[in-house]
């Protein structure tokens, strides 16, 4: 078996609920929030979100959003 090396895990996470109001990124309820999942790339996060955005494409105030945790976990390599 050739040496392989896993890809570098970057870690995502999908969360989304109804906001308290279209101009800012305020849950309307904390508890109800959407906890989808965690996702090892960007690439299966935004496939999920893209579900779950189409999911609720009727309901104006309800968002999902990915998280970006690798860049919480190593903000010095992900610099803007």
């Amino acid at each position: 078996m050739a040496n392989q090396t896993p890809d570098k895990q970057l870690l995502h996470l999908v969360i989304g609920g109804e906001l308290s109001s279209l101009e800012g990124v305020t849950f309307a309820d904390l508890d109800k929030v959407d906890i989808v999942g965690l996702y090892p790339n960007y690439a299966a996060a935004y496939s999920v979100w893209k579900q779950k955005a189409q999911m609720t494409v009727d309901s104006a105030q309800t968002r999902y959003f990915i998280v970006h945790l690798h860049r919480l976990f190593e903000p010095e390599t992900h610099k803007a």
